[in-house]
């Protein structure tokens, strides 16, 4: 007996991730590419090619870009326009990880995970590590975050001593059996 495919998409997706374990990464790739044309074509006010009156600029060839994701290492082209204004708000200034990626190492962090822990569990995760260095300096900006909130001033809502004052401890010698 032949086992039959599945053409709904849900099964075609199953489908193609079993048998080709570099697709989640080219579907993201394409989606965020797709993304990035579609922010310069906004910021210009004109798809490619398309002659209008709104018109605020001209498009001016793509850098290439390694953004690096829990998908794996994607490699972009990023458009830009002739006259340099263009920054896409999908990708920050310089940034080179995905923003969940660094959340993740940071949390990771405050769970007391060591930094070299740290760089073997993203090449378990990503296919790529963080070296050391990276993961200090991560975790050296969360530190000063940290720092700040922990000293910043209370309200009077919260006063330092309780309203009943502070209690002596008293031992009223509760459970008295031994080990």
């Amino acid at each position: 007996m032949t086992r039959g495919h599945s053409t709904e998409p849900s099964g075609l997706a199953q489908a193609a991730l079993l048998d080709d374990p570099e697709f989640p990464r080219g579907l993201v790739q394409t989606a965020l590419q797709a993304l990035l044309e579609a922010e310069l074509t906004a910021h210009l006010g004109a798809a490619r090619y398309e002659r209008t009156e709104e018109r605020r600029g001209y498009r001016n060839g793509t850098k290439p870009r390694t953004l690096t994701t829990r998908a794996g290492r994607i490699e972009l082209r990023v458009p830009q326009d002739r006259d340099g204004t263009f920054s896409p708000e999908l990708l920050g200034r310089y940034q080179r990880n995905e923003q969940a990626l660094v959340l993740a190492l940071m949390e990771m962090y405050l769970q007391g995970v060591s930094t070299r822990k740290v760089a073997a569990i993203t090449e378990q995760l990503c296919g790529t590590s963080f070296s050391k260095r990276q993961v200090s300096a991560l975790t050296s900006r969360l530190d000063a975050e940290l720092a700040a909130w922990r000293e910043r001033p209370l309200p009077a809502a919260y006063p330092s001593t309780p309203a009943w004052g502070w209690l002596p401890a008293t031992n009223m010698g509760g459970w008295t059996g031994g080990w």
